[in-house]
């Protein structure tokens, strides 16, 4: 009796895997499009956040389909809020896979979130491009179906520390930190980086996901009188720390968030006011007219969104849109995920004209740029290269 359960068992477990390798090797849905899917945060504390991705990546999405799509398809882009909560994310993920049977999962936000999901996107092929977040968990060269766009944040927070102990003579650092696998990846890094050097944290301060409790953060970073003070969270939580912060602790301290805060909003929440602030982005600025590609993302997002401003977040969001539907397009034959995957790898490193594109380290662009803000801009000050 226990050896045929056992039997019943296996096959159907076999059935399970087999179907599972049918699903995830089908190569486009019944539609005749190319549809992609994201889980991202539409509403919540980060829902500014979720939107800009959005609007970004159906900026240049729309600018394809109107042109004819690819090869006569049309792009699809399905989205479901998840709140910036792991497990809605989880619950997205499997509807986007099994409901919508999309050709590949693009967009999603945040680090726990897509943590989340880390053994769907590992078991399957389908393709997972353009995430949000610079986890180092997702720059896996044993996990082919994961393209990043952007730097990781360990080579945001390196390039942030490099430029402030050489270019600003600071010793004295501190950490403000949502307190999650996001901010875990921010505090592991800046402590890497900062042992490299010789130097140690002088304090810090963590605040719980999707919320504002940020007095016990003040409480342990102000008595350690830091100098520079690295900035891993949401942009609410960020600008009503360096509010407080402000108030009660000397002027001249440098406060410096990583790309995920959101600057634009960030600016917005500060009415503005980017006083010693150092900020890290992974995108150059959109108002630089020097570049083509600002160029057009201006006039196309004025066509279809006219009522939406400019931000760093929905230009990313264009550019990563851009690289997909360029490798869709250059990618030979019949459309395979295994294909498009290859296609977008060897991209060229001049499809985003003076934005360089190179695939290395399960990423394809790999500049940090330092920013500061004044007169309702974004004045980049320094870049670094990490693909060298």
């Amino acid at each position: 009796m226990v050896n045929k359960n056992f039997l019943i068992i296996a096959i159907s477990t076999l059935f399970m895997t087999l179907l599972l390798f049918l699903f995830f090797t089908k190569e486009t849905n019944d539609k005749g499009t190319i549809v992609l899917g994201a889980s991202l945060p539409l509403s919540g504390i980060n829902s500014n956040l979720g939107k800009d991705i959005v609007v970004g990546a159906h900026t240049y999405f729309s600018h394809t389909n109107a042109r004819g799509g690819i090869n006569g398809q049309k792009i699809e882009f399905i989205q479901y809020d998840d709140k910036y909560e792991p497990e809605n994310t989880l619950t997205n993920t499997q509807t986007l896979i099994e409901k919508d049977k999309v050709f590949a999962l693009f967009g999603f936000v945040g680090t726990p979130t897509v943590k989340r999901i880390l053994p769907i996107i590992t078991q399957s092929n389908i393709p997972f491009i353009a995430p949000y977040t610079g986890a180092s968990f997702l720059r896996n060269a044993n996990i082919p179906n994961i393209i990043n766009f952007r730097s990781s944040y360990v080579e945001e927070i390196e390039a942030l520390v490099e430029y402030l102990t050489q270019t600003k003579g600071v010793t004295r650092f501190a950490i403000f930190y949502q307190n999650d696998d996001y901010g875990e990846e921010g505090y592991v890094a800046l402590s890497a980086s900062l042992a490299s050097r010789g130097l140690e944290l002088k304090a810090e301060g963590t605040y719980k996901r999707n919320t504002l409790s940020i007095q016990h953060a003040i409480h342990e970073i102000r008595s350690a009188k830091p100098e520079a003070i690295i900035l891993v969270g949401a942009y609410k939580p960020t600008a009503r720390f360096i509010e407080k912060m402000k108030e009660c602790c000397p002027e001249g301290v440098i406060f410096s968030p990583i790309s995920f805060v959101n600057a634009n909003a960030l600016m917005d929440e500060l009415h503005g006011n980017g006083e010693n602030i150092l900020f890290s982005q992974t995108v150059p600025s959109y108002d630089d007219f020097l570049s083509n590609e600002a160029v057009e993302y201006i006039n196309l997002l004025k066509f279809y969104y006219p009522k939406e401003e400019p931000t760093l977040v929905s230009f990313e969001s264009y550019l990563a849109a851009k690289s997909v539907v360029m490798a869709l397009k250059n990618t030979q034959g019949t459309l395979t995920r295994e294909k498009f995957i290859a296609s977008l790898k060897s991209i060229s490193k001049h499809t985003l004209d003076n934005i360089p594109l190179t695939y290395h380290h399960s990423q394809l662009l790999n500049q940090v740029y330092l920013s500061t803000y004044s007169d309702g801009k974004f004045h980049i000050i320094t870049k670094k290269d990490g693909s060298k």
